[in-house]
């Protein structure tokens, strides 16, 4: 043993010739004695051991350049220098190296020789680049060499002569280059070559001459060039090639013979080209398993058009725009298992698969179809998995001869009516998907046999009801999108659900805590987490992932759930029991009804009916303010009855009052109140400051308020505004609560930014308020107020302007942090502001007005009073019509009557009240009376006849 070693070395000597250092002979006398004292199996002492460590890392160190990271096992050195910005190859390299990394580097050119003493050198790196030529010579030596990158070079052409030597070579990387040509006899002398990558490159044409020259090639790839037509013999002389990548290139026609010679061929690529026609040229592939030909311009597929490849298992030709499919197409296919035909927008027919028995998954989505054979499953006794989504399918066939099958999704359809035996037998059904239908009747025991069924997706139809007959072993269950499905459903019908998206949350109570907040996991995120950490499937196709993830999906069993994920969750905004949620909440909404419907009435029978007010501009204003904030108090008195009629159990009634005229109008009452209650107090801070400016020009006549018209053209204006801003979430269908407000939906953009654009207007009114009233009280000093009425209602306005946007600053802070899904506050916290603080003006207004404004205390004194002398006129009237001549009357009615008067009814009689409010006028009806210092006096006068 110890003379083999020393004659191997004294080889290794002798072919490094004059470049062998001391230092090499040196390394390989330690390596000799090594390899003695291990055939002798003799023990070492410790310190013997020491010393036996330190000569090998001299040894590695010795052979190792500069900053590289090496590694040595036994003889053999591994050397790594990638990414050093090296400019040549080292040159102190042991000839022992077998593993060599000069990827990553600034290498531009490798000078002949430059690695001739690696004779055990078996993998070379020199991907990542600026090589731009290879010159001859530059491989001599490398006798050994099995496996050589270049790819991420700067190549134009592949090396003429650097690779002939190479006799072992068996996988050459040339992508990621600039290559444009292939010289004849490039590749003569790799006849052990399996692998070659061509990739992406600037090829034009298949280089039929140079690839004659490997014969022993197994996979090859010339994707991501520019080849448009693929010649007749093109890879005649590779006879064992097994996979042949053409994909990605700009081919529009293939020669009947361009796959002659290729019986090993299994898999085949030519997706994203240019075809036009379907590629005959196929049939010559007899051991052909894998065909994919997607993303191309095909129209047309013939009919026998895999005669010739009986032993195909998958097929990829999605995404071409095909107009027809011959009904013998896909005929007898004993081994098919995989066909995908996405995107065949005119296909109407669904074809023929006779004799193609062992097809398993069968995916035509994006097509025509409006019916299935009923002999599908005849034909498909293996299938497992059917995606026929996105079609035009009004009817379903029975499929209770696919007893094999597992997944049926045919969702984006017309389907209307599910009939009782559409899925009757499928034992092993565990997914169902037909959402997106039009379903409105579902059989009550159209699911009756579907004991494995735990997938049931219905979500977006249009049913009304749902057997639940046979849905006892059902995990997930979507029915969300089914508006008019608004029956409680028992959990005891569901005992195993652990996922459901139901149409309401009140559906959810039934299934989830009331106590707690928030969604649980989503149908997507529980689908991702059943494959999480799952082994992926050998089918290496995109397109195929789905059927690869419900195949993984499956492979357990479900494991058992006690808690439930049900969307949309119930919270404050759809309660399970009350309406209101809190005594607290539920006592301030009684008393914020009560307050804003009495008061605000008493605002608009001062202003609008009492005899001692005359309607200004501004009283107008002010009497319109308050007939708006009692719609707010409507809204609460609603919500109030609703609470108490549901009292304990409103999930039984949360989905049809949401959904109820009911509803949707107190709604819209409410918000158009909150927005035209400012718009009007808007144009009254306005009016007022306007006001103001013209007293301060000495315009005493015209200072005592704005003309009235155009005081109703911006009222008109106001209540149109209103309209505008309150009617948009009711057309586009917003969200709504069980508090009957229209909710922004954060996944829609436009419905997001109506919500911001409307705070920012309502910020802007009361900015303008602000800064109007802010000039008023600057000029105040400058032009007292013409009456005490107008300086009261001055007054008024400031106070309503204070109180409104002191109200609205929470208001404002919850809708900026519910929009920008900042954790400002929780759900209940932005309910009772929603419930207590948003009316509170409908309540504030009225109040101001009505306890500090001494000229609405006297106006509805003046009703009062002239309501109970209308009265008392009245009865007296009646009284004296009847003809009793012997009856007393009044000191004020007296007149004499004559006969014609006497016979006319007490409806005949007029009262016409007057007002005195000026000081003038008191005094001269206390001169004609005798006296009265009443401010107000009231007058009876009744004509004669």
């Amino acid at each position: 043993m110890r003379g083999f070693v020393a004659l191997l070395v004294a080889a290794a000597l002798l072919s490094a010739g004059v470049r062998s250092s001391m230092t090499d002979v040196a390394e390989m006398h330690n390596s000799v004695s090594a390899g003695e004292s291990s055939v002798s199996g003799e023990q070492s002492a410790p310190a013997a051991g020491n010393s036996s460590g330190e000569a090998d890392r001299g040894t590695a160190r010795a052979g190792c350049p500069a900053r590289c990271r090496c590694e040595v096992d036994g003889l053999l050195h591994r050397v790594d220098c990638s990414d050093l910005g090296l400019q040549e190859a080292p040159s102190n390299l042991s000839v022992f190296t077998s593993y060599l990394d000069l990827s990553m580097n600034n290498l531009t050119v490798l000078s002949s020789g430059a690695l001739s003493n690696l004779h055990f050198l078996e993998e070379l790196r020199l991907a990542g680049n600026d090589l731009s030529v290879i010159p001859q010579g530059a491989f001599t030596g490398l006798y050994n060499l099995k496996v050589l990158m270049l790819q991420n070079n700067q190549l134009r052409s592949v090396p003429a002569e650097a690779f002939n030597n190479l006799h072992n070579l068996q996988s050459l990387r040339l992508d990621a280059n600039h290559i444009s040509s292939v010289p004849v006899g490039c590749f003569s002398g790799l006849r052990s070559l399996r692998h070659l990558w061509l990739d992406d490159n600037s090829l034009t044409e298949v280089p039929v001459e140079a690839l004659s020259e490997l014969p022993t090639l197994q996979a090859m790839t010339l994707a991501l060039n520019h080849i448009s037509y693929v010649p007749n013999h093109a890879f005649s002389k590779l006879g064992h090639l097994v996979v042949l990548h053409l994909n990605n290139n700009r081919i529009v026609s293939m020669g009947t013979n361009c796959f002659h010679g290729l019986h090993s061929l299994e898999t085949l690529d030519l997706n994203y080209n240019n075809l036009v026609e379907f590629p005959t040229a196929i049939r010559s592939l007899s051991h052909l398993k894998e065909l994919g030909f997607h993303s191309n311009n095909i129209q047309s597929i013939p009919e026998h058009a895999f005669t010739g490849n009986p032993s195909l298992i998958t097929i990829f030709f999605y995404d071409n725009p095909i107009q027809s499919v011959g009904r013998s197409a896909f005929q007898n296919l004993p081994e098919l298992r995989t066909l995908s035909l996405n995107g065949a927008a005119n296909l109407t027919e669904f074809p023929d698969l006779t004799g193609t028995k062992s097809l398993e998954s069968l995916t035509i989505t994006g097509a025509r179809i409006t019916s299935l054979s009923s002999s599908v499953c005849e034909q498909l006794p293996k299938l497992q998995l059917l995606d026929l989504s996105y079609n035009q399918i009004q009817t379903l066939p029975s499929f209770s001869a696919c007893e094999s099958i597992q997944k049926i999704d045919v969702h984006h359809n017309k389907i209307e009516v599910l009939e009782e035996n559409t899925f009757t037998g499928l034992m092993s059904l565990r997914s169902l998907d037909l959402s997106w239908n039009r379903l409105s009747s579902v059989r009550p025991h159209s699911f009756s046999a579907l004991p494995a069924l735990t997938k049931l997706d219905l979500s977006s139809n249009q049913l009304s009801s749902l057997p639940l007959i046979g849905l006892q072993s059902l995990t997930h269950l979507r029915l969300a999108g089914n508006n008019q499905l608004m029956e409680l459903m028992p959990h005891e019908e569901l005992p195993r659900v652990r996922v459901m998206e139901l149409p309401y949350a009140f559906q959810c109570c039934a299934f989830v805590s009331c106590e707690r907040r928030g969604g649980g996991l989503t149908w997507e995120k529980e689908e991702a987490a059943d494959v999480t950490g799952r082994d992926p499937s050998i089918l290496s196709s995109q397109v195929d992932q789905d059927w690869e993830d419900f195949l993984m999906e499956f492979e357990d069993e479900a494991k058992p759930q006690h808690s439930v994920h049900c969307s949309p969750p119930p919270g404050p905004f759809r309660p399970c029991l009350h309406l209101l949620g809190s005594w607290m909440i539920r006592s301030g909404v009684w008393l914020i009804a009560a307050i804003s419907l009495v008061s605000n009435s008493l605002v608009v029978l001062s202003v609008f009916f009492s005899p001692a007010s005359s309607v200004t501009p501004p009283k107008l204003l002010i009497g319109l303010l308050a007939l708006v904030n009692g719609l707010m108090g409507v809204w609460s008195g609603w919500l109030a009855a609703v609470d108490a009629w549901t009292f304990g159990s409103f999930w039984r009634y949360g989905a049809k009052w949401e959904s109820s005229f009911l509803c949707r109008l107190s709604g819209f009452l409410c918000v158009f109140a909150s927005q035209t209650g400012l718009f009007l107090l808007t144009v009254a801070a306005l009016e007022r400051s306007l006001a103001a400016a013209r007293c301060n020009k000495s315009d005493m006549s015209s200072g005592r308020s704005s003309s009235p018209l155009s005081i109703h053209l911006s009222t008109c204006l106001c209540f149109l505004l209103g309209l505008t801003v309150t009617l948009p979430p009711l057309v586009a269908r917003h969200s709504s609560t069980s508090l009957c407000l229209p909710l922004p939906s954060s996944s829609s953009s436009s419905s997001l930014g109506f919500s911001v654009s409307l705070v920012l207007f309502d910020s802007l009114c009361f900015l303008i308020m602000t800064l109007a009233y802010t000039r008023l009280y600057c000029r105040a000093n400058k032009a007292p107020p013409t009456s005490e009425e107008e300086a009261a209602l001055t007054r008024h306005v400031a106070w309503l302007l204070f109180s409104d946007c002191l109200l609205y600053l929470p208001v404002a802070f919850l809708s900026f942090s519910s929009l920008l899904h900042l954790p400002a506050a929780g759900p209940e916290a932005a309910k009772g502001v929603l419930l207590l603080v948003a009316p509170l003006p409908a309540c504030v207004n009225p109040l101001l007005y009505l306890l500090f404004n001494p000229l609405a205390r006297e106006e509805l004194a003046a009703l009062a009073k002239s309501t109970c002398g209308a009265a008392v006129v009245t009865k007296l009237h009646c009284k004296g019509g009847g003809g009793a001549g012997g009856r007393s009357r009044p000191k004020e009615l007296d007149s004499t009557y004559d006969d014609d008067a006497e016979k006319q009814s007490c409806d005949s009689t007029q009262a016409l009240v007057v007002v005195g409010g000026i000081k003038e006028e008191e005094e001269e009806a206390g001169r004609g009376r005798g006296g009265g210092d009443t401010q107000h006096s009231v007058t009876l006068t009744v004509p004669h006849h």
